[in-house]
This record gives C-alpha cells, sequence and structure tokens, in this order.
C-alpha cells in the first residue's frame, strides 16, 4: 500500500501537469504520514539531500554555461568548425554536429545547446536547401552530445545519487562515448548528403581561418581549465566550475567585449531561475528516494528483473528498455536522481562499475531528451524550425538507429566508458 501511495500519488499529480518537485514533495509529505513516519526527518532528508561539496559545482557550471552562451561563444564554435568541416559534401550539417562536440563540451546540457547552436544553425541550415525535419533532426540528437562530453550537470546528478562517486572520473568517461556519437552521427550525415546531394560549404582564406581559430580558442580554453585542471590535480571538480565562470565573465568583458552589465544581469537572473529549480528537485526527490529505499522497491525491482533472467547480458538489456521507456515520460535530471539509488545496486551486483553504469545511464535518458512526448531538447528543435514534432521524426529514426548501437557498444563494452578514467588514474 504504501508503494502504491508513493508512485500512485506521484503519477496522479504528473498527470495533472503538477510541477515535479512539487509532485515529488506531496508524494512524499502523504507517504510518509501514511507510514507514521515523522514530517520532521522527512524535511531532514531533503536537506541531506544538498548537504554535499561536490554539489556547489552545479551552481558555477549554470553560470558558467550562462555566461558563455550570452557572450556569443556559440557563434565563434561554428565559424570554427565551419573552417574544419565546411567544405564537405553536406557541410553545414556536418558544423552543426561538430559545433555540438565543442559547445556541449562547455554548457554540459543539450537542451542549451539546441537552445544555443540550433537558434541560428536550423534556419541557416533550411535557407541553404535542407529540410526543416532534417535540421531539426541533425540538431536535437548531436545535442546529446553535451550530457556526456564534460562538464555535464547530469554527471554530477548522478555522482550525487550514487553517494559521492569522484566526478573527475565521470567526466574522463563521457569523452569516449560523447565522441563516438559525434563521429558516428559525421559519418551518417555525410552518406545522407551523398545520397540526397546536400550542398558543400563556403571555402575560407587561410588567413580567416586563422583569425577564426584564434578566437574560437578563447572561448575553448574554458574545456582545458575544467578538465586539464582536474586531471592534473591542480583542483576539484567543484573548484573548476567556479574558475571556468570567472574565466568566462573576464573573456566576455574584457576580451570579446560582447558582455554587459545588462546581459550580466540577465545571466544571473537566468542561472538563479535555473538553480531555484534544480534545488527543489533534488531536495524533492531526495525525500521520493528515501521513501523509495524505506519501501524497498529497489529490492523488489531487482527481485523481478532476476525472476526474468540472472545473465548479465540480459539484465543490461532490460535496464536499457527500462530507462529508454521512462526516459520518454520524464526529465532526465528528475529520473537520474530517482533511479540511480535504484538501479545502481542491481547493475553492480551483476558486476558492473558503478562509473560505467552511469554512462549507460546518461545515454539512455540522453535519448529520451530527443524523443516524445516528453523530449524537451526535441520540442525546443522543433519550435525553432516551426514544425510539429510528428513531422520531424522520420527525419530522427536513422540517428535513433545509430544511437541504440552506440548504446550497445558501451553497455557490453566498458572499456569505451573505463579507458580513460584507468589510464589517467
Amino acid at each position: 500500500m504504501g508503494i502504491s501511495i508513493l508512485l500512485g500519488t506521484f503519477a496522479v499529480l504528473m498527470a495533472l501537469r503538477v510541477p515535479i518537485a512539487f509532485s515529488l514533495g506531496i508524494s512524499s509529505v502523504c507517504t510518509a504520514l501514511y507510514l507514521n513516519i515523522p514530517l520532521l526527518f522527512v524535511a531532514q532528508k531533503m536537506v541531506n539531500g544538498l548537504n554535499s561539496f561536490t554539489f556547489l559545482a552545479v551552481p558555477f557550471f549554470i553560470l558558467a554555461g550562462q555566461i558563455m552562451t550570452e557572450a556569443g561563444i556559440s557563434e565563434r564554435l561554428v565559424r570554427f568548425a565551419d573552417t574544419l568541416v565546411g567544405r564537405i559534401r553536406g557541410g553545414i550539417a556536418q558544423v552543426n554536429i561538430l559545433t555540438s562536440m565543442l559547445f556541449g563540451g562547455i554548457s554540459g546540457s543539450s537542451v542549451a545547446d539546441v537552445a544555443s547552436v540550433g537558434s541560428f544553425l536550423i534556419p541557416g541550415m533550411v535557407r541553404r536547401g535542407y529540410s526543416p525535419g532534417f535540421s531539426t533532426a541533425v540538431t536535437v540528437t548531436s545535442s546529446v552530445q553535451g550530457v556526456l562530453i564534460p562538464p555535464s550537470q547530469n554527471m554530477i546528478y548522478y555522482a550525487l545519487a550514487a553517494g559521492g562517486l569522484p566526478i573527475s572520473k565521470l567526466f574522463l568517461a563521457g569523452y569516449i562515448p560523447g565522441v563516438m556519437i559525434g563521429l558516428s552521427m559525421m559519418v551518417l550525415c555525410f552518406i545522407i548528403a551523398i545520397v540526397q546531394k546536400h550542398p558543400r560549404g563556403e571555402r575560407h582564406s587561410f588567413k580567416e581561418a586563422l583569425k577564426i581559430t584564434g578566437e574560437a580558442s578563447i572561448g575553448l580554453f574554458t574545456i582545458v581549465i575544467i578538465i586539464g585542471g582536474i586531471v592534473a590535480g591542480i583542483f576539484t571538480a567543484t573548484e573548476s566550475a567556479a574558475v571556468a565562470a570567472t574565466y568566462a565573465l573576464f573573456v566576455g568583458f574584457f576580451i570579446y567585449r560582447t558582455m554587459t552589465a545588462k546581459k550580466a544581469l540577465v545571466v544571473l537572473r537566468g542561472s538563479l531561475e535555473t538553480l531555484a529549480m534544480v534545488i527543489a528537485i533534488i531536495m524533492t526527490s531526495s525525500a521520493f528516494g528515501f521513501l523509495l529505499s524505506f519501501l524497498k522497491v529497489p529490492v523488489v525491482l531487482s527481485e523481478a528483473i532476476f525472476a526474468i533472467s540472472s545473465d548479465p547480458i540480459i539484465v543490461l538489456l532490460c535496464i536499457n528498455i527500462l530507462l529508454l521507456f521512462l526516459g520518454m515520460l520524464m526529465d532526465m535530471g528528475i529520473l537520474i536522481l530517482i533511479l540511480t539509488p535504484i538501479l545502481l545496486p542491481v547493475a553492480v551486483s551483476i558486476g558492473v562499475d558503478p562509473i560505467h553504469f552511469g554512462m549507460i545511464m546518461l545515454i539512455n535518458l540522453g535519448m529520451g531528451l530527443i524523443t516524445p512526448p516528453v523530449g524537451t531538447s526535441l520540442i525546443v528543435g522543433c519550435t525553432i524550425a516551426k514544425i510539429s514534432v510528428e513531422s520531424s521524426l522520420k527525419n530522427l529514426l536513422p540517428f535513433y538507429v545509430l544511437m541504440i548501437v552506440i548504446l550497445s557498444m558501451v553497455t557490453y563494452f566498458p572499456q569505451t566508458s573505463l579507458f580513460l578514467p584507468q589510464l589517467l588514474g
């Protein structure tokens, strides 16, 4: 009955479109009252959800991403990517994917990637003769790299939900899967460009390319600060986020000179709004997760999965199907916070490394961002392209198939995730 009240209340509130933080909180309170658990204890669990040094990285990464977007870094990255791959067949599609790879490493957010890069790349592709559906498909699917290539806010959520995994290892583990997605999409777009005879881009002179590269490298140095500083042991992930935000502010005001006091206020307001939402969700999901554990939901789920099969291959297949299904219905960050305490013990029991499982979860739920009905990144992309979600699905199918192949490789070949963390310690 406790499980029914917890999950049933949550499902009803979600169906009524109650904000997710309130849905989690109300269902937790109702269940606690039924189980005679003191509400003060529930409140303590909510506060404990934020009582982590790792969490301090979240506001700084949000701030750094907002600053770099407002400072015009995305436009410079597009021009830089154009000098590298713009001349090949279907070059602007390749530019789109490469820009997402670079920008994802700065913003750490798939939705931010689509909203920022897609706002001028999708219309630009349409003007050059690409269909709105294909332009949207390339933009939203390539944005999934943003949840894998560091810095990724969702990796921080996973580290918190998993009980404090090292952020540096998670960041390193995301590089190979993220780059695999990007390169495989570039190959697919090249094949489609040959079949559909997509146009080539413009050629840049050496002098112009050198200038563009110099401008873009200033913004890309943010990645060097974050990853290089962590790997070299200069500072922690949390400290790197603060340094990156400070550097981004310096670049915007004094190097690019695109940041003004008015824009800075917009950045702070946007960052605070995002952070307030994140804090509310983490607090209420902590209480929700505690009640799931109290009611032994992880044990029930693991028994159900092992009742199907105890073979690790089948168990991981069941977990992937579950994550893909739930990713279509709920936001990525929420699912990471709720499902990690449930599914991670199941994965560890069959010998899966927690770092490796994090990459499996991120790819699955990243695909949820581009899958109806709740695919946030897909909705943003379709809004920019002024098309319906339904009309984009045909163009998305080849990319879905490709991502399932990548997901299978990452799932069943752990070294795709663990090679860099093991190599660099």
